[in-house]
């Protein structure tokens, strides 16, 4: 198998991305990168240091203040920040309710991108997120467009709250949170969630993980050359 070989996991928030993207990269013995997570780890550093997120300024100059790194544990992907292991502290609320906004700035989104571009310049990746297959990986081998009624994707993240020892966040609030991360992810100026016209859609609303992993393999087995 050659090298170089990409596959893009694109999606809204809570349709099972990371699920499907480490599921396929165990399976294939590809690298998972998970995208998302560097814009979680940055808003980590944003609200601990009090960075007004509005001001594009500050958001440039919070920039040059952090390091990312990624390190995999049994195809699981873990991030460091600033040399601090944050892979949990990144899924809690106050960063799923800043993440939208700091993903939408210009700056991060360039800063993200070539790094999550430098990445995949030797290696065989699963990378999910936002905007992998339209802007960061326009050239993918083989590209995915999730998604899934709102209601259920919300039962799903509440799920995972409280299986993590949330039990404050209420499901209304988290089905709020998913809407407006929504609205931001698919009207911001930079990268906007919108589905690459060569995507294939998988609606996983009624299907198990077992079924989703089972039908992307098929697609990019497919794709990939013998």
């Amino acid at each position: 198998m050659r090298k170089n070989l990409v596959v893009a996991i694109d999606g809204y928030s809570s349709c099972g991305k990371s699920t499907l993207a480490k599921a396929l990269a165990k399976t294939l013995g590809f690298i998972y990168i998970d995208s998302g997570a560097m814009y979680r780890a940055v808003t980590l550093y944003f609200i601990r240091h009090h960075i007004d997120m509005t001001d594009p300024m500050a958001v440039k100059d919070g920039l040059q203040h952090i390091e990312l790194n990624f390190h995999s544990r049994d195809y699981e992907s873990h991030i460091t920040l600033n040399g601090e292991e944050v892979s949990e502290e990144i899924r809690q609320m106050p960063v799923s309710q800043n993440v939208s906004e700091v993903s939408a700035h210009k700056f991060v989104r360039t800063e993200m991108v070539k790094q999550q571009q430098r990445m995949g310049k030797s290696k065989n990746i699963v990378m999910d997120g936002r905007d992998i297959g339209t802007t960061v990986f326009p050239d993918a081998t083989v590209k995915f467009f999730m998604t899934a009624d709102p209601k259920v994707r919300a039962e799903r993240r509440f799920k995972e709250l409280q299986s993590k020892g949330d039990t404050s966040t209420s499901l209304e609030e988290v089905f709020e949170n998913l809407a407006h991360r929504d609205y931001a992810d698919t009207t911001r100026v930079e990268s906007p969630l919108v589905r690459a016209e060569d995507a294939i859609i998988l609606d996983n609303t009624d299907i198990t993980p077992e079924e989703q992993l089972a039908f992307a393999l098929d697609k990019v087995n497919a794709h990939v050359p013998a």
